[in-house]
């Protein structure tokens, strides 16, 4: 087998190894001792002669040490003796085996395990030359809770670290807030906090609007709460039609007994059900659980659209696009991109897709293995599974055109702004910083970025103003150590850039690097001032380009004027499609900046008093406010009545009452 032939099945996933089943690998030591000064073939050849005929993944490195490939083998020493006889190698392969300088191994058990430690290696290390897995967000799920003996019903995202129910994946948040606001009218399931539901003494709003069935204050017993819990599963576990008759039932038998109030009731948890399906788009009938993928590639860009379909429903859909070599054919790409996509996900029972993909018999027992029980990946051609995928495959051409669409007009800006701005190449990474605060209370930096492919919404941090030393309001100092604190971390974490030529486009234009070219900051010569400064006294005012943006005459957006370095300010056309760029840009860093201030401002609000006393946890904050009603009632008691409390010893009384009255004291 060729280098060629093996690529998609040596592209696979990572996260975290122990995720995964129990994996037999072992580091095998004895490349350790090969030093040489050889790269290419020659080096490949070394390893050659004393490899294993084992199975196992390998890794390829270059002279720096970077990562380039990962790949798996059934027999390590005649995989590896493809790379170097050199013979019949793409251009992709044979840049990749000229780069090589050193490789590492790694035996296992089986093939199969190594396929899965191959995808868990790629997605973390994401070497140059393998399919890559990009904008691999988490998914969002429902969660009914079973710690708490009234289950309460929430979104959920990452490690399944509390006991209940989880349901999905859905394809985005949005669609969870729309099913779950739908479940609670018809089931009435709270979704308040524990900590809430301990504390109420009369119902909330949501027990008023027929939203919650109010289990905290008794209006509902728990045994009749618990088959609210119980119908609501059996809708989300795929047995909506019996569920929905069992409703139906028991509003006729509501109407015969002309207990017209209560048959209202069930008339609208019926409702509320239809509508849950009927956002759902289409609900197969033959498909009970499954994910579609299909694949669309032209122009050198691959786009993979999936569909997820549980307990016969819709629950959305989400398009990707793998980094890929254009050279590489689709069933390759996808073939990799499954592997590494059920890396960290749980695998359904049924995998749909549109082309044949290499090597689907071991995929097939890899995430078997993964999941303890059988998957199937097949590609459908006939009956409604074939429709499915027809129609996912549809998605995937029309994402893929919007993409190469976006991609080409956010092109042509950035070629634009290199113009106006006077630029030596189309910038590839853009920071805009923006500060929000309120009389300086709060202060938060915010930084987003921008690149080939838009806005990279990954990439956006938010900086919490630290120095004490700023005077409140004072927005240069706190531009000074968002600043100072983004480059001095940029320049311990990653190497300073190589200049290039105006014309080198040897760049991946799709990887936004770790250097900014350009910063945008909102402000006019006073900010650009404190800008420059800092680069300068780090020493990057060559490498990066930094722009302030101030608003013009009566803050009037269309008459922005731009300040740099060593130019007189100046303006733009009202119409120029750079000026509109530079507008969303710095909206958008305007936006994400007051959602952090908001966010910590709210935490700041919403802080307990309590939260303060060490040695004050969960159990005994609850026991305190249940006794006293608020945290100010608690400040104002004296150690008799603390001690009265259920939890609250003599020394823990008094140290809760001198956190309260320290300034008395002294």
């Amino acid at each position: 087998m060729t280098p060629e032939e093996d690529t998609a099945a040596e592209s696979g996933p990572n996260e975290q190894i122990s995720d995964e089943p129990a994996i037999n690998a072992t580091t095998w030591e004895g490349a350790g001792a090969l030093a040489s000064d050889l790269a290419g073939p020659e080096r490949i050849q070394e390893f050659v002669k004393i490899l294993p005929n084992a199975p196992g993944v390998y890794r390829m490195l270059n002279g720096d040490g970077d990562i380039l490939y990962v790949g798996k083998a059934r027999s390590l020493k005649k995989r590896v003796s493809n790379y170097a006889q050199g013979r019949g190698h793409t251009n992709r392969i044979s840049s990749m085996v000229r780069d090589t300088a050193n490789m590492e191994f790694i035996t296992t058990r089986t093939e199969t395990e190594a396929l899965l430690l191959e995808a868990n290696l790629i997605k973390r290390f994401k070497p140059r030359y393998n399919v890559l897995l990009r904008d691999d967000k988490s998914f969002p799920y429902i969660l009914l809770t079973g710690d708490h003996e009234a289950a309460g019903i929430y979104k959920h995202r990452g490690a399944r670290s509390r006991q209940g129910s989880y349901f999905g994946p859905f394809a985005s948040a949005q669609a969870v807030d729309r099913t779950i606001n739908a479940l609670q009218r018809a089931f009435l399931i709270r979704t308040c906090t524990n900590a809430m539901y301990e504390t109420r003494t009369r119902p909330c709003l949501l027990y008023q609007i027929k939203r919650c069935s109010a289990p905290c204050t008794g209006e509902i017993d728990l045994e009749s709460y618990r088959k609210l819990v119980d119908e609501a599963t059996d809708f989300l576990s795929g047995k909506s039609q019996k569920v929905k008759g069992t409703l139906g039932e028991a509003m006729q038998q509501a109407s015969e007994e002309l207990d017209f109030e209560r048959a209202a009731v069930y008339r609208d948890r019926l409702a509320a059900l239809s509508h849950v399906q009927s956002h759902q788009g289409i609900n197969p009938q033959t498909v009970e659980e499954a994910d579609v993928f299909a694949i669309h590639q032209d122009g050198g860009l691959n786009c993979i659209q999936v569909f997820f379909f549980r307990t016969g429903q819709n629950w959305g859909n989400r398009a990707y696009f793998p980094k890929a070599d254009p050279a590489l054919p689709m069933e390759e790409v996808l073939g990799a991109f499954l592997a590494q996509f059920y890396d960290d996900k749980p695998c359904p029972k049924q995998i749909l897709v549109s082309h044949a993909i290499p090597e689907s018999d071991l995929l097939v027992e890899a995430l078997s293995m993964r999941a303890g029980r059988k998957v199937s990946i097949s590609v459908p051609h006939r009956g409604e599974k074939r429709d499915l995928v027809q129609q996912v495959a549809t998605n995937a051409r029309e994402a893929h055109g919007r993409r190469l669409s976006e991609t080409s007009t956010q092109g042509n800006l950035l070629k634009a702004m290199a113009s106006t701005f006077g630029l030596a190449r189309p910038p590839s990474r853009i920071e805009v910083y923006d500060n929000s605060h309120i009389m300086g209370a709060n202060a938060v930096g915010g930084m987003i970025v921008a690149g080939a492919e838009g806005f990279a919404k990954n990439q956006y941090r938010k900086f919490n103003i630290k120095s004490e030393e700023i005077t409140p309001g004072d927005d240069f100092g706190m531009m000074r150590e968002v600043l100072h604190r983004r480059i001095a971390r940029l320049i311990k974490e990653h190497e300073r850039p190589q200049t290039k030529d105006a014309d080198d486009d040897s760049h991946d234009v799709a990887e936004i690097p770790a250097w900014p070219d350009v910063l945008l900051i909102d402000g006019g010569q006073g900010q650009l001032s404190a800008v420059q400064g800092i680069l300068e006294e780090l020493g990057v005012s060559d490498e990066i380009t930094a722009i302030g943006v101030a608003k013009g005459v009566d803050r009037e957006a269309g008459r922005e004027r731009f300040f740099m370095k060593g130019r007189q300010a100046f303006s733009l056309p009202p119409r120029d499609p750079v000026l509109y760029f530079i507008q969303r840009m710095r909206d958008e860093a305007h936006r994400y900046a007051i959602g952090a201030h908001r966010a910590r401002r709210s935490k700041e609000i919403t802080r307990n008093p309590l939260d303060e006393i060490a040695g004050i946890g969960p159990a005994r904050k609850r026991s305190l406010l249940h006794h006293f009603g608020t945290a100010k009632a608690v400040s104002r008691a004296g150690v008799e009545d603390l001690v009265a409390v259920e939890g609250i010893s003599q020394a823990t009384a008094q140290m809760i009452y001198d956190h309260f009255h320290e300034d008395r004291r002294n």
